[in-house]
């Protein structure tokens, strides 16, 4: 019931500054709208927010209920140049997973990246950008994230042609404070993308977030597919997406099998 009265608290939080930020009038065509919601570092004020669900988590079958609230602010730097915030802050309800009948809900580590972008792709059509990221130790509960604050480089690069966008995402995170009982971090998080957008608006996409811990010498490849559906109520657009998520690789710590992943995004096109 805790976890429940803190994840309203915060969806509407998040609802209420978007809802703020300006009006639903559209001033961009769909096929604009799906296109960018492709493109991770498009100039395009969203809110998605994330729901996975994991189990046969660790040694007693753990599972874990995680909603990622994932805000994206472009900022204009100059005529040529964007700045790009993405946030990740995850609310999480986890059972079993550190321990047999332990159970934790609260806030996780936030990932703030920044990407410096081009307003204009490259003359082969490239959109990219690179910047810094940031790990926050903001975790309510020792169990639910790493005690450490980190940091490191991010980049992305993607093209559009027609309906199919590809591209990569990645970062690396080294731990750089923090408690010194808790393991250092040093992991390499890789997000190739593929998607495709029909005449309906409907995004059909593939990715894995796949990441690697150099410490531990491990994977863990959640390879997801969804489908997206763009549309709007009152004239404010939003997407709904619902898919599936299966771990190919992961540490003994980890989920195993299937997985959903079920997204809502906020549009506030300018």
């Amino acid at each position: 019931m805790l976890f429940l009265q803190r994840l309203s608290r915060s969806v509407f939080a998040v609802l209420f500054i978007g809802g703020s930020m300006q009006s639903a009038a559209l001033a961009e065509s769909d096929e604009e709208l799906a296109k960018k919601l492709a493109n991770p570092i498009a100039n395009l004020i969203s809110v998605p927010l994330q729901y996975n669900y994991d189990d046969d988590i660790g040694s007693a079958n753990g599972h874990r209920s995680v909603l990622n609230i994932q805000p994206v602010i472009p900022f204009s730097l100059t005529d040529d140049w964007n700045l790009i915030s993405r946030t990740i802050l995850p609310v999480i309800d986890q059972h079993d997973v550190a321990g047999p009948s332990e159970s934790q809900s609260g806030v996780g580590d936030v990932l703030q990246s920044l990407f410096f972008s081009p307003k204009a792709p490259t003359s082969n059509g490239v959109i990219w950008g690179v910047g810094p990221a940031f790990l926050l130790r903001t975790a309510s509960k020792s169990e639910l994230g790493g005690e450490k604050w980190g940091a490191g480089p991010t980049a992305v690069a993607l093209v559009q042609q027609g309906p199919w966008t590809y591209g990569v995402l990645a970062n690396h995170i080294w731990s750089v404070a923090g408690d010194d009982q808790r393991e250092d971090i040093s992991a390499t998080f890789l997000q190739p993308f593929l998607a495709y957008i029909t005449s309906t608006k409907t995004t059909f996409s593939l990715n894995t977030e796949s990441t690697y811990d150099w410490k531990h010498e491990q994977w863990s490849v959640p390879i997801n597919f969804m489908v997206n559906q763009l549309f709007k109520v009152g004239g404010q657009p939003m997407q709904l997406g619902v898919g599936a998520r299966y771990w190919a690789e992961s540490p003994d710590s980890g989920a195993e099998g299937w997985g959903l992943r079920v997204v809502y995004t906020l549009l506030f096109p300018k």
